[in-house]
């Protein structure tokens, strides 16, 4: 889009300038399964000292949750849930979250954004940290499913030997899991838009 606002302070913003920023929103939007697509690439060839690089563990996450039968929601969940290493070094399951919240249940979006401290089972202990973290969720409805998700896909998922789908095999899900929020502010503005 060539047009712009022509406001200099957002108080000053009429009708007009937010219909040219409404237009060009709605056409970057539409765009952000190919951004997520691309912020993932950027996971490969990023070991971080584990034994697979961070895109192949990405995509041996979804894999397995796939092949195990999961909903599309929840093989994304599970493609995009370390996606904020790159940006997030220490709360990377809140980039991930922050990600997939508008279009995805409640219950993924929780699971996602706890996963780092759930994890933590497995490794805190040697890191001089408590491993048990996850129990102050002891009686969360998602507690038990969020220990499922580690214990089945994500901690799993290191094999150098194992044969996971390729992105590509992941991105009409991708697509559709983000081709519309399900939460967001705006849903009653885009409503609006297209009535």
């Amino acid at each position: 889009m060539n047009s712009r606002a022509r406001f200099t302070h957002m108080e000053d913003g009429q009708a007009e300038d937010w219909a040219i920023i409404a237009q060009d929103f709605a056409a970057y939007a539409a765009q952000l399964p190919a951004r997520i697509l691309d912020h993932l690439r950027l996971l490969d060839g990023d070991f971080g000292g584990f034994p697979v690089d961070r895109l192949t563990h990405s995509l041996q996450t979804a894999t397995r949750a796939h092949r195990d039968g999961r909903d599309e929601e929840y093989v994304v969940c599970a493609l995009l849930h370390d996606i904020g290493d790159t940006l997030g070094s220490y709360n990377h399951p809140d980039i991930a979250a922050a990600i997939l919240k508008p279009f995805v249940s409640a219950e993924n979006h929780w699971m996602v954004e706890k996963h780092g401290i759930f994890q933590g089972y497995y490794f805190f202990h040697h890191l001089g940290m408590d491993r048990h973290l996850r129990e102050q969720f002891k009686d969360h409805p998602q507690y038990q499913a969020t220990i499922e998700f580690c214990a089945r896909y994500d901690a799993a998922a290191f094999d150098p030997d194992y044969e996971s789908l390729p992105l590509s095999y992941f991105e009409p899900m991708l697509q559709r899991v983000f081709a519309r929020p399900k939460n967001s502010i705006y849903l009653a503005a885009m409503d609006d838009a297209n009535a």
